[in-house]
């Protein structure tokens, strides 16, 4: 018998599914989930300056989308991540 609580694994944003698909063990080490944020927010910053770098007339209208869809799920991660991290450090009990 397992004795994790309902709320362990909290379900990440997401907009393509109903049903959550993708959750964040709110009990991981805060250096795993750290690495995980940090992982995400590098892999963005990367390619959004990837694309930054070539002229406007090399994409599609196609293109933008794909590329700005792929810097907002990345950030959604990232931002579901930090709020779980933001709990886990603000909740300290009292008297530490």
């Amino acid at each position: 018998m397992s004795n994790q609580t309902p709320e362990r694994f909290i379900p990440m944003k997401q907009i393509a599914t109903d049903y959550p698909v993708l959750l964040i063990d709110n009990q991981a080490p805060i250096r795993e989930l750290h690495n995980c944020v940090a992982e995400r927010l590098n892999a963005v910053l990367h390619y959004l300056n990837l694309t930054a770098c070539t002229s406007l007339p090399d994409y599609s209208e196609n293109d933008i989308n794909t590329v700005t869809n792929i810097a907002r799920i990345l950030l959604q991660d990232v931002r579901d991540v930090f709020a779980v991290i933001e709990k886990r450090g603000f909740d300290v009990p009292k008297g530490q």
